[in-house]
């Protein structure tokens, strides 16, 4: 997993459904900080986090914890 990527796939996905950080930060229930810092690359989502980003952001699990890197599952 990096972390760069990871978070610049979580930027892209939050701009395409037209979310601002607080927006995506409130409907997770976190601080806009912990967004910021995901996609700055500087720390990763918890694990206990990934389901609803996943679930917020309309992407897989697979997609978010590869950053979108690679479409195909092996």
């Amino acid at each position: 997993m990096d972390a760069k990527k990871t978070g610049k796939f979580i930027c892209e996905n939050r701009k395409k459904q037209g979310m601002s950080q607080k927006e995506l930060s409130d409907k997770l229930n976190i601080t806009d900080k912990a967004i910021s810092k995901w996609e700055r690359g500087i720390s990763f989502p918890d694990i206990s986090m990934l389901i609803p980003i996943s679930k917020v952001l309309e992407i897989s699990l697979y997609d978010l914890l590869t950053g979108g890197e690679d479409n195909e599952q092996e």
